[in-house]
């Protein structure tokens, strides 16, 4: 389902870059553009990743440079029974996080300074079982292939305005009028492209994650902190790079209040509500039905770190 999902969403963005490519040159635009479009779904397919890693200058970490921190997602990659990925902190005053990846294998997870300085120890807990709810469903291949394809199509729109006044009809059968159609269509593009990332997916990462975590509340109260410090709290590079917005688990480019067909995430009030008709299991426990043919598998607690209670400091990396 998710190859499916994933080679659909590949071939409309190849069909909406060779449309664009045609509008500004032709059947000559629209092969260059088809050749670039096949090239840059063969690399983001392998590097799309790194290069939002890159896009939020994220720093990877490990047990000796955030202690508290990765050991509380290994805990939780063990809870949900999945690989551990790699950890990054990228440094950003907006509480916030996002999970990169083509499969569990190769996922990688990303926290802002700001969430680890913001947020209890429960909260962050919450935030990255959600993070690690998208790695299980398999939803990162399609995120990071999203942003990386979306930027592309925002880079053509600057094509179009710089070198899309030939008027020649050979060149651009519509003339000018094409050169507008593309300037307009890319930056609508990379919203079709946001909404083609099923808002419901937010929803069952919701809910997986506060199973991971087994706390529904640490992660309600995770989200409205978040929603409320992202109105406020400018993210300098997701405002760069709009089309990465869908990633990260509240939008970083302003706090959406509406759930309506135009935003890339659900209304925080619809969440946090979904979270808390959810029983509390205790940490790391776990409201998903075991098959009977195998037992319960015993949870692992997620590690009490007592960063962020009494003023006390997250935990220390290069980047502080």
């Amino acid at each position: 389902m998710n190859f499916m999902r994933t080679a659909m969403l590949l071939a409309f963005m190849t069909a909406l870059f060779m449309g664009v490519g045609y509008l500004i040159g032709g059947q000559t635009g629209m092969l260059i553009a088809f050749v670039v479009a096949a090239g840059m779904n063969f690399f983001s397919y392998w590097n799309s990743d790194r290069m939002v890693l890159s896009a939020y200058h994220a720093q990877e970490v490990d047990e000796s440079t955030a202690p508290e921190f990765y050991r509380m997602v290994r805990d939780l990659s063990a809870n949900a029974g999945l690989p551990m990925p790699r950890v990054y902190v990228f440094d950003n005053p907006q509480p916030n996080a996002f999970a990169t990846g083509r499969n569990p294998q190769n996922a990688a997870v990303a926290a802002s300074t700001g969430l680890l300085r913001r947020l209890t120890p429960e909260e962050v807990a919450g935030v990255m079982a959600h993070e690690l709810a998208h790695v299980e469903n398999r939803d990162t291949l399609t995120m990071t292939v999203t942003a990386t394809l979306a930027g592309a199509i925002s880079m053509l729109s600057n094509f179009a305005f710089l070198f899309g006044g030939n008027r020649d009809d050979r060149n651009n059968p519509l003339g000018f009028v094409g050169v507008l159609i593309a300037m307009i269509v890319a930056p609508l593009a990379a919203m079709l492209v946001q909404m083609a990332i099923s808002r419901t997916r937010e929803y069952a990462a919701d809910r997986r994650g506060a199973e991971i975590c087994g706390s529904p509340r640490s992660l309600a109260s995770a989200l409205e902190k978040i929603a409320g410090d992202a109105s406020h709290i400018e993210n300098y590079d997701a405002e760069r790079n709009p089309a990465t917005a869908h990633m990260f688990i509240i939008n970083p480019l302003s706090g959406q209040r509406m759930d309506n067909l135009f935003s890339t995430h659900p209304n925080t009030e619809n969440r946090i509500a979904a979270l808390l008709d959810m029983p509390e299991t205790g940490v790391g426990g776990s409201t998903r039905p075991e098959r009977t043919a195998n037992p319960p598998r015993k949870s692992r607690s997620v590690p009490n770190t007592g960063w962020g209670r009494g003023g006390s400091e997250p935990p220390r990396g290069p980047w502080s």
